[in-house]
């Protein structure tokens, strides 16, 4: 985070509320617009990733819906899944078996593959 945000996050920042990840959610207090809407930031815990803003959080930065998320988030249901930032190029990273670094061996072909020949 660049000092010009945080000066102007402790000049002009409000914090509207925090996520499970720490980041931390600010509106302007002095009601000025841009484009005819207040201006949204996020100061992010950690690196800057935009991935880590949970998809509640993105859509009132976004102006999708006017008020933030309730403390403590939306109920969840059954069929959701918790939110997982982008994984790519960390250690974490899916890798499929085959991949250069799960080996590099993939499995042999089965035998069941029929290319397809026009008639």
């Amino acid at each position: 985070m660049t000092i010009a945000t945080r000066l102007y996050t402790w000049l002009r920042g409000q914090q509207v509320g925090a996520d499970a990840f720490g980041n931390r959610y600010f509106r302007d207090r002095t009601g000025a617009r841009r484009a005819g809407r207040e201006k949204r930031w996020v100061l992010y815990n950690g690196e800057a990733e935009a991935s880590k803003v949970t998809p509640e959080w993105h859509a009132w930065l976004h102006h999708i819906v006017d008020a933030p998320p309730p403390p403590g988030g939306r109920p969840v249901r059954a069929w959701q899944k918790s939110h997982v930032p982008n994984l790519t190029g960390t250690p974490e990273a899916y890798r499929p078996p085959g991949h250069d670094y799960q080996g590099g061996r993939r499995a042999r072909a089965t035998g069941d593959y029929e290319p397809w020949t026009p008639s």
